[in-house]
């Protein structure tokens, strides 16, 4: 598992673009995670699936909430990181209102989660491989801080607590 210290790994996530411009399509576009975290400071957090209780009720709503909390303490953007088409996380940025807040990044072959090795096997439920419901702060591609959630849980991967740290690692 990735640990504080290590670089990202090279990995493609997905995004589903709602108006175009900057050189993107309307419609899933595909980003390279290493030029994308280049020379930034990124709030990240990956969950199982999108409309799962926890994360709908608890997980998305806390980093919208935070999300200008987050800017001022030095973050340049917030990713919300899903075992989900970038069609799913689109529909869900919708929903939950992330605009301008929350990118809403689409791990559809859970290809960035094997390659961070926060995977979540939940076949048992009939989900298949998921992503670990984590946090994590990363600074020039690099994790300054992880925050990896026990099974079931969701006590260490909140907002609340990775603006904690974020205060302290950026100030």
């Amino acid at each position: 598992m990735i640990q504080v210290g290590d670089k990202l790994p090279a990995a493609k996530l997905q995004e589903f673009i709602e108006v175009e411009g900057n050189g993107c399509s309307i419609g899933p576009n595909t980003f390279d995670v290493d030029s994308l975290t280049k020379g930034k400071k990124i709030a990240v957090f990956g969950l199982p699936g999108a409309y799962t209780p926890t994360c709908s009720a608890k997980h998305v709503p806390g980093y919208v909430e935070k999300a200008a909390e987050l800017k001022a303490a030095g973050i340049d953007e917030i990713w919300c990181v899903s075992v989900n088409d970038a069609f799913v996380m689109g529909a869900r940025g919708r929903d939950q209102k992330t605009a301008g807040k929350v990118r809403m990044m689409a791990d559809g072959s859970a290809e960035f989660a094997k390659a961070t090795g926060l995977t979540l096997d939940l076949t048992g439920r009939g989900m298949g491989l998921r992503s670990n419901r984590y946090s994590m702060l990363v600074v020039d591609g690099a994790v300054k801080a992880l925050n990896v959630e026990a099974p079931g849980k969701f006590e260490v991967s909140d907002a609340d607590t990775l603006l904690k740290q974020a205060r302290q690692i950026l100030a």
